[in-house]
């Protein structure tokens, strides 16, 4: 296997333009660093290719090993790992039991943690809005690989949480003011949670649509948590 040791090789300069929303969005792939995402990616079959400074092959998709200086050029890491992947998108597929609903979650540290929090709590699907790119490199690594897991679908959130209650789901939402008590939920065979932005909670349009809302009891010095482990705590109760 030759060494790419250029950082105008063109295929590096292929690789690079997936930093970018716009052709990751393209070309249907995006970038996993590191080798638990790679693992992840592989086991999963999205990991199309690889791309690495070692000259070992450790999976079974097509290899390139390339320089420090070339990985560098393709990392987006403060310390830039020893293995990338470039992989396939995944294909918006069907809902089948629990939903979680994201609206406005912009910080993709935040919403890698709600994507991780989802699939340990047996979420089905993620449906989401006006987001950061669930294939941003921040949104990978703090999921730590469960995009993989993970069947999104963008939409317009009011249409798709009507076509859930005609379904016969129980949507219920956040309110740190009107909301009851977690521990006083029953519970529902079919419910969407639904999440809303960081600093200014659920949109009042999409509250309004909720069946239930919820809030979760803290003592009085603290008046939120960080949207992510609030969704953590949210999910364990409800789901």
């Amino acid at each position: 296997m030759s060494i790419i040791n250029s950082i105008n090789n063109f295929r590096v300069l292929q690789w690079c333009k997936l930093k970018e929303k716009v052709y990751r969005d393209k070309h249907k792939l995006f970038i996993a660093e590191g080798y638990h995402l790679v693992a992840e990616a592989y086991k999963t079959n999205y990991l199309n290719e690889i791309i690495t400074t070692e000259s070992k092959k450790s999976f079974d998709v097509p290899t390139y090993q390339v320089t420090d200086d070339v990985m560098k050029k393709l990392s987006s890491l403060a310390t830039p790992t020893k293995i990338l992947g470039i992989c396939n998108q995944k294909e918006q597929g069907k809902y089948k039991s629990n939903v979680l609903i994201i609206d406005q979650i912009h910080h993709p540290g935040n919403l890698g943690t709600i994507i991780r929090n989802a699939v340990a709590f047996n979420v089905d699907t993620i449906a989401l809005n006006n987001c950061a790119d669930i294939y941003n490199q921040k949104v990978i690594q703090s999921s730590q690989g469960m995009v993989f897991y993970m069947n999104f679908i963008k939409c317009p959130l009011p249409d798709f949480m009507a076509k859930l209650q005609n379904e016969g789901y129980q949507i219920i939402g956040t309110d740190v003011k009107e909301g009851i008590s977690l521990k006083e939920v029953d519970r529902n065979e079919k419910r969407a949670i639904l999440l809303g932005n960081e600093s200014d909670g659920v949109d009042d349009e999409l509250l309004g649509m909720c069946d239930l809302k919820v809030r979760i009891e803290m003592n009085g010095k603290c008046e939120s948590l960080n949207v992510g482990v609030a969704a953590g705590i949210i999910l364990y109760y409800l789901l």
